[in-house]
């Protein structure tokens, strides 16, 4: 494995922290709360970072607006934290996978159940 590829997780992973850090204590918009940063992806010339993020309210183009519109803030926030010289552009993307999850978890519930009911008959 290339050392620069390590080196881009590691960032990523020191940005989805500072991110989730800032989103939870620092940022004020009502549009966004109760945001889980999920993962952050980072470009090998690290210009460019995707912030996958979900919600405990689902997703909603109300909270996007926020996440875009607070881009700015966040993205100095990192800048500050982390010595980089090149800060990335954040681009936000909802994260279904969680949900995606507790659907399928329902539907082995649901399938264990009818197996039980159709043993017992």
């Amino acid at each position: 494995m290339p050392k620069d590829y390590a080196r881009t997780d590691r960032i990523a992973q020191q940005i989805q922290r500072e991110l989730a850090e800032a989103i939870r204590l620092e940022l004020k918009d009502p549009r966004v709360k109760l945001v889980t940063v999920t993962d952050v992806e980072v470009a090998k010339d690290y210009s460019h970072a995707k912030v996958f993020y979900t919600a405990l309210e689902g997703n909603s183009p109300e909270l996007q607006q926020g996440l875009e519109r607070a881009s700015g803030f966040l993205r100095r926030h990192v800048g500050q934290a982390i010595k980089l010289r090149i800060v990335p552009q954040l681009h936000f993307v909802y994260d279904a996978s969680v949900e995606r999850g507790s659907q399928l978890s329902q539907l082995i519930d649901q399938a264990v159940a009818s197996d039980r009911h159709s043993a017992e008959d």
